[in-house]
């Protein structure tokens, strides 16, 4: 219980324009009104009104109101409670407790705020101690007073140290099992992250609620997020946006990068719109915030861009590594580009670079320069999907014409969508008239069919030998990692799998690792004494590869990871798990070879890429021999 005058104090010194200003773009909106998008529901047009003068709140759209604490309860999802004490600590106001100690208090969302913040304050001083942390990050150009500012630390390579530094603190063995800072095994808590370079994630009101951390040196997996808390879930949190909201909202621009050094590279470089996502994909909830920030209305000036090059309705402008899993990352952001009424756009260093990278090489400058050379998302995404035709054929220009019309028939604007069919045409070198027919026949909204987890049928049924054969792989990787490590199954390049939704698995257990780090799981726990430690690292990394999958994916995964399996032997399986991985290598490389063929009825012998090709091909074809005899 907390005093009424305590809570009429914080009510007293809260400005509740200044609190929804953390989440929501307000404009004016006439005499003592502010308006802007709505939080809670999505809308284009703004119809959530603020009138600070009377502290309350209100939605035209959806029909939620209230005050300042019926806000952060409900933007929060927190008790009246917890809305009082969050509300009490962003304003100074000491609160008083007439209900008792804290042993007779559940876990609140204050106290695991309170654990995250010792947290930091431990990992800091571990990092002024650690010589090889602190040279790690000044060898990527960051000085004591940049790491000082971003708060990274480091957690030290023990099983408990922070574990006994919180208990010091006073913290109860519930409050500490609810941040997620900690792990459990049949001997109780352990330090999650140990040997690791630590970041601090905050929520956009500048509260920690999470960490990021990167190994330093060898081991998997290299990096390692905050599981899912009661403060922290990834799909609705942007690292550095705590600090970039306010350059967001007057800028009308975020800048999207893809890791923690990235976004402390570009504010150095006065890119200061710059976050990063937490170990997933850019997503809707993402987008929600964005629009929110940045005032991203429908409004039929938005997306108009002036002679600054700046747009009336604002800029989302992407950064991936140019390396193929950059791209297939902003492709995957193409899909919600029609979110946004803003004009969204795509930087790629040509040096395949990231923004720290370019940093260290190029300096500033070149961090600068990296955004402004940013072209049109459609754009890219269309060339993109053209790279995998051969343009220099009839065949692989209406290959090409098959695989962007549908993309380009799902633009929404109209007018931007005769643009780019224009565009199309001149690209494929063919004629205007036709490409306009074939965007026109291919319709449907957003583009390219996708095959989507709810289409998935079951193995014995699939009558494409391409897509049983990947199909049979995922099966071994997620259900047999043990028997898939022994195969090589890490060692597939990404392009082996050629079904979209099969394509997105493997890129997403690339990204939890590769079987690697269940290798490694099972090492640590069988070193724990654990019983079953196989068992449970398989689970574990069904769960890794889960949380790093696109949330439509993730009922694919389950679905693969539970399918039954031909054999029940352990030779059995293992024959059966190595020849699986065979077969995937042999179509890989026949799939390789037809490819070289066709270019060398294009080439001629007398240029010198006609040697090159030739020789790759004597390659693969050997290659090939050895797969069939193995």
């Amino acid at each position: 219980m907390i005093p009424r005058e305590d809570i009429d104090k914080v009510r007293e010194r809260v400005r509740i324009e200044e609190v929804v200003s953390d989440y929501v773009s307000l404009r004016n909106a006439g005499t003592g009104s502010m308006k802007g998008l709505c939080p809670f529901h999505d809308e284009k047009s703004p119809s959530f009104h603020v009138r600070p003068h009377v502290g309350r709140w209100h939605c035209f759209g959806c029909g939620e109101g209230g005050d300042v604490f019926s806000f952060i309860e409900k933007i929060e999802h927190i008790p009246f409670i917890e809305a009082v004490q969050f509300l009490a600590r962003k304003v100074g106001v000491e609160l008083r407790d007439e209900k008792g100690p804290r042993e007779n208090r559940g876990v609140t969302r204050a106290r695991l705020v309170d654990a995250h913040t010792a947290a930091v304050e431990f990992y800091r001083d571990q990092l002024s101690r650690n010589s090889v942390a602190i040279e790690f990050l000044t060898n990527r150009g960051f000085d004591s007073g940049v790491i000082d500012s971003f708060e990274v630390g480091y957690s030290p390579d023990s099983w408990d140290e922070l574990l006994r530094h919180l208990r010091g603190k006073g913290f109860t063995e519930q409050e500490l099992a609810a941040t997620g800072l900690f792990s459990t095994g049949n001997r109780g808590m352990y330090d999650r992250f140990r040997g690791r370079i630590m970041w601090p994630i905050h929520s956009i009101t500048g509260e920690t609620i999470g960490f990021g951390a990167r190994i330093i040196g060898e081991g998997q997996p290299k990096y390692l997020n905050t599981p899912e808390t009661q403060l922290y879930q990834k799909s609705k949190v942007l690292y550095g946006l705590d600090r970039a909201k306010k350059a967001i909202s007057s800028g009308r621009q975020v800048v999207i990068v893809e890791g923690y050094t990235d976004v402390m590279a570009a504010h150095l470089a006065g890119i200061t719109t710059a976050v990063a996502t937490c170990g997933t994909a850019f997503g809707t909830e993402h987008t929600k915030i964005v629009r929110r920030l940045i005032g991203d209305s429908a409004s039929p000036s938005a997306g108009v861009q002036l002679s600054s090059g700046r747009s009336v309705g604002g800029e989302i402008i992407f950064t991936f590594d140019g390396d193929e899993a950059g791209q297939k990352a902003a492709l995957r952001a193409y899909e919600e580009d029609q979110s946004f009424a803003a004009q969204t756009f795509i930087a790629v260093d040509k040096a395949g670079r990231d923004p720290a990278d370019v940093r260290q090489e190029d300096g500033d400058e070149g961090v600068r320069q990296l955004i402004e050379t940013r072209e049109p998302l459609f754009a890219f995404a269309i060339r993109s999907v053209l790279k995998g035709a051969r343009l220099d054929t009839a065949e692989g220009r209406v290959a090409g014409l098959r695989a962007a019309a549908p993309m380009v028939a799902g633009i929404r604007d109209q007018v931007l969508r005769g643009e780019y069919t224009r565009q199309l045409a001149g690209w494929l070198g063919m004629d205007e008239d036709t490409v306009r027919s074939y965007v026109r026949n291919a319709g449907g909204p957003r583009g390219q069919a996708r095959q989507t987890p709810a289409q998935l049928a079951p193995r014995n049924q699939l009558r494409d030998p391409i897509e049983r054969i990947e199909r049979e792989a995922l099966e071994v990787i997620l259900q047999m990692p043990n028997y898939a490590r022994a195969a090589g199954v890490d060692d597939l390049p990404a392009e082996t799998f050629v079904v979209p939704v099969h394509r997105s698995i493997h890129d997403a257990i690339r990204a939890a690792g590769g079987v690697a780090s269940y290798a490694a799981k099972e090492e640590e726990l069988v070193s724990r004494g654990v019983p079953d430690a196989a068992a449970k690292a398989s689970n574990w990394f069904v769960d890794s590869v889960s949380e790093q999958a696109e949330p439509e994916v993730v009922a694919a995964i389950s679905q693969i990871s539970v399918a039954p399996l031909p054999q029940k032997d352990p030779e059995g399986l293992w024959t059966y798990a190595r020849g699986i991985i065979l077969s995937l290598l042999r179509l890989g490389v026949t799939r390789q070879i037809g490819e070289i063929r066709g270019r060398l009825q294009r080439t001629n012998p007398e240029d010198s890429e006609y040697e090159a090709l030739f020789a790759r091909l004597m390659q693969l074809e050997q290659q090939k021999r050895a797969y069939e005899e193995s």
